[in-house]
Order: structure tokens, then sequence, then C-alpha cells
């Protein structure tokens, strides 16, 4: 499982799919999952391997872009001039490698530049340039070098460049993109792992579109599967970095998996919440519980769908999300994944009936 995890963490992490053009991670599940179960898609992009015959649909779900941009414009001598896909903080983008993808599907390396400071007044040198301040160089000498020569063009996709690696602390593991490929990987290997076994119900294992720019992909993805019950899986921002404080941390690299219990998109079912921290305790399985001030995954999205659908979001802590380079421990990911295939196991016809029955 060890093996499998870091390899498929691999070619996940090294994918581009920035959010809207997620073709590249589309084609990893669809391989890993063929043989598995029925697949399908929606008409927004979203992908999803069905199997088992009775019971409760049980959606286990991550999504599939990643922060990137996109081109706006292409300068007269070449520059590109961009737009963000997603949140990012101008801080960690100077001097940082990307890759557009044209649209005959070869990529182009890039980096992200701006006025040298050398050339700047003293007070603009201490201030954070913002997107639109920035450019990226190609290495194109015009504007149509850039689009015949290397095959540029407006609204071509942007994506970071890092390279999957093993850090010197043991099981630490640096990439760009652990959100959410993190969550991806533990869907697929979830889904992998119980085509092998039985489970008492329908399980849907799913890869969301957009969520980067609004939950929009989880939105019809509800549609489309219908779910009794969603588990989401996600990379979320650790917090054991220098300035926070140690006992406030709920995000702790090698703490175990996240069972998260609110941020401002979605308060997590207290029935499911429960069942998931009885469960981890039960399977012995480490894990760290979380309340969040800010930020949302697809959870807000899929809660509200339909009549309603109890959610819960299960996370590996990732230092660094949204920026070149983020840190993972694998323990966490295994812990995740773990925790994912115990509780599809427990959620049988009874249990689900009890997470929405009210009167």
């Amino acid at each position: 499982m060890r093996t499998k995890a870091i390899s498929l963490l691999q070619e996940l992490t090294e994918a581009h799919s920035v959010s809207g053009h997620e073709d590249e991670v589309r084609a990893i599940f669809v391989d890993e999952l063929e043989g598995c179960g029925e697949l399908s898609a929606d008409r927004n992009g979203s992908v999803f391997c069905e199997m088992g015959e009775s019971g409760p649909r049980v959606l286990v779900a991550g999504h599939m872009d990643e922060v990137g941009f996109m081109v706006q414009a292409i300068t007269l001598d070449g520059f590109l001039q961009f737009v963000a896909i997603g949140g990012w903080w101008e801080h960690s983008l100077l001097s940082q490698r990307v890759e557009i993808l044209t649209r005959s599907g070869e990529k182009v390396l890039g980096v992200v530049a701006s006025r040298p400071p050398h050339f700047l007044p003293e007070a603009q040198r201490r201030q954070v340039m913002s997107i639109d301040q920035l450019f990226i160089d190609i290495g194109a000498g015009s504007r149509r070098e850039a689009m015949e020569s290397f095959g540029v063009a407006l609204g071509d996709p942007i994506a970071p460049v890092s390279a999957f690696t093993a850090m010197g602390g043991e099981d630490l593991f640096m990439a760009k993109a652990f959100d959410n490929r993190v969550g991806m990987a533990g869907a697929i290997q979830t889904g992998q792992i119980l085509a092998q076994s039985s489970h008492p119900n329908r399980l849907i294992i799913g890869g969301t579109v957009q969520e980067e720019v609004g939950l929009r992909g989880a939105k019809t993805a509800a549609n489309f599967i219908k779910p009794d019950v969603a588990i989401v899986l996600e990379g979320p921002p650790a917090d054991d970095t220098p300035g926070f404080p140690r006992s406030e941390c709920q995000g702790r690299l090698g703490g175990g998996v996240q069972i998260r219990l609110y941020d401002p998109s979605a308060i997590t079912n207290p029935r499911l919440a429960r069942l998931a921290i009885e469960t981890a305790k039960a399977e012995g399985i480490p894990h760290q519980v979380t309340v969040r001030r800010s930020g949302g995954t697809d959870a807000g999205s899929f809660h509200v769908a339909n009549e309603g659908i109890p959610s819960i979001v299960l996370g590996v802590p990732a230092r660094y999300i949204h920026s070149h380079n983020a840190i993972i421990d694998l323990n966490d990911y295994l812990h995740l994944l773990a925790l994912s295939i115990a509780l599809v196991r427990r959620l049988d016809e009874p249990t689900v009936e009890r997470l929405v029955t009210y009167l």
C-alpha cells in the first residue's frame, strides 16, 4: 500500500490540471479504476466509478483541480500576462517556474518575473507586487513567435512546475498540488481496495472539477450521482510552523488524519462526525479534530445539494498549500486512507438512515 501510495502521489502531483482543465488527472483516475466498477462523467467533467449492488449511495471524492493561472494577454515583445485561477499569495510567485499547456498538448516552460528591483524606487522594493504587475517569460522574442512558434494562445492554462521529492525527514514529501492530489490518491486507493472486498453500500468514487474556484464541480456532481452520504478527501493547510501557537495546532504533520467539524462553507453533520471519530478510535487510527475559521471544501456544495447530503471532510495536513512546494507526512495520508475505508464499511442502510432521521 505504501509503495503504491508514493507512486500514485507522484503521478498525480506532477500532472497539469488547473481548474477547468482537469484532463490529466481524469485520465489517471480512469486508468487506475477501470475494471473496478462502472465509469461515468457529468457534463462538467467530474468523473465517477460506481461499485456495489445495493445499499445507500456513499460517495468518496476528491477534487481534481489545482490552483494555477491562465494566459490573459501576450505583449508585443512576447511576454505573457496572466490571471490567477484559485487563491494565490503573491509572495510565493516571483522567480518560480511554470508550464503553459497549449492547444496542441505541448507544454511551454516559463518563469514568473517582474521589473528588476534595481530599477524600482526604494519604497516599491518593499511592496509585494500584485499579479497584474507580473509577467511570464517563455523566451519568446515577439507576440508572433510566442503564438506561432511556441503555440501559446489566450486562455491557455498555466500550472506550477515542481517535482515530487522525498525530503530528509522520514516520510516527508514535497510537491505542488497536494491540495488536492492527496484527496484524489485517497479516493482512488479507497476504490481499488474496496473493489476487492464487500461493503454494505453502493460505493461511488469521485473526482470533481473546479473546487478551487467556488466548489463548482460538486454542485453538478451531487445532482448527477445523488449520494446519500459524501466523504470528502482533502489536502488542508497545516498549522504547525513558526507563527502558530503550538497549543492551538489542529493540523500537525504526523498527527494523523484530520476530521473537520466546521469551516465557513459547511457544518459537518454531528452524527456523521461522531461516527468518524468513533471509527478512528475503534480502529486505532491516529487523527486530529479541527474547527476552521476560514476556508471551504466541496462539502460546502454537497451538504446543501438535493434534499441535503450528510458530508464530512477527512484531510491530510499540508504545509504551504497553494504554492509550488507543499509538504506532507505520508503517514497522515495512510491514516486518511485507513479511515476512509473503515468509515465506508460502517455506512450500511440503518446507519445512514440514522444520520438523517429527525422526526
